[in-house]
């Protein structure tokens, strides 16, 4: 099955994600390629809808933020564009107040995780602000700091507003933060088609789930249960999981029970929820440096019991 690829866009308000989108829609069409939209705004009204052509297919997710109060919105129309639309990519341009992993974690949702591709996040900086983010809130520089940690390629954006120490500086600190990003200079957010599509560079064997784009922090597996599982044993399972594992969500059955139970995990922390009828066991893995290979016999070892 061909699976839809995902590009988050992240960046500050006012960095330039829109300009970047208007271009990534141009090469597309160029490329005849089906592609989609989804556009995250905070307020009730969407400001950039205008910037994608009538002929893409666009969902707008109004009144607040794909990582925390709409996530249950993103996944019905995340769904509906992959039934309706079947599109070969999706560009989902999250708020500027957006966390990158909240946002990776909204859209992976258990139902349909194995039919996506995350391609990567790439993140636009303002390079003026960054250089000038002292005199930001302190919650305002750390959310700069978690988007460029977290990018897969980074844009240094507005880069002919600085001189050229300043542009120096601004290449030394986010390879300071983030040393296997791909950081590029920029104005009104051009990048070279290529670096977008060489985000898939990472290699994995043909039977493994796992994405995992090459150089990267963050990566995403899908594991899929065959069976129930015993409780003890997977509880065993979580306490012996490295702290690079951030998120996990999904339907997990135990061998006492008619149906799967809800499973979300968050920075150590798991919550079950029963569910009343039969759900995709499929589970949701968001970490940063992890062996996926040795998590997936771990879990294999778990039906095995």
């Amino acid at each position: 099955m061909n699976k839809t690829e995902i590009y988050i866009l992240s960046g500050f308000l006012g960095s330039g994600k829109t300009t970047l989108l208007k271009q990534l829609l141009q090469a597309e069409k160029e490329k005849g390629r089906k592609t989609a939209v989804m556009m995250n705004e905070l307020g009730k009204v969407s400001i950039d809808s205008d910037a994608v052509d009538t002929d893409v297919p666009l969902k707008e997710l109004l009144e607040g933020c794909i990582c925390c109060t709409i996530q249950d919105k993103l996944e019905a129309q995340l769904q509906e564009l992959l039934i309706m639309e079947k599109p070969e990519v999706i560009y989902i341009e999250s708020t500027g107040a957006a966390h990158p992993i909240e946002v990776l974690d909204g859209i992976l949702s258990p139902i349909f995780a194995d039919q996506l591709h995350v391609k990567g996040i790439i993140s636009v900086l303002d390079g003026h602000l960054w250089l000038e983010r002292n005199k930001l809130s302190p919650q305002i520089r750390q959310l700069l700091v978690e988007q460029v940690k977290h990018s897969d390629l980074l844009l240094l954006n507005k880069a002919d507003q600085l001189t050229e120490s300043q542009q120096a500086q601004l290449v030394f600190d986010v390879q300071g933060l983030n040393p296997k990003v791909l950081a590029l200079l920029t104005t009104f957010s051009k990048v070279p088609m290529e670096k977008v599509r060489n985000l898939s560079a990472g290699k994995k064997g043909a039977n493994e789930t796992a994405h995992v784009v090459q150089d990267l922090n963050l990566s995403t597996f899908v594991y899929t249960f065959k069976q129930p599982v015993h409780r003890e044993d997977f509880m065993s399972f979580l306490h012996g999981l490295p702290d690079t594992i951030y998120r996990m969500k999904g339907y997990i059955q135990f061998t006492n029970s008619l149906y799967p139970e809800l499973f979300q995990y968050s920075y150590g922390m798991p919550i079950f929820l029963p569910e009343n009828m039969k759900m995709p066991l499929n589970l949701v893995f968001i970490g940063e440096n992890i062996d996926w290979h040795n998590l997936k016999s771990q879990l294999k070892a778990l039906e095995s019991v």
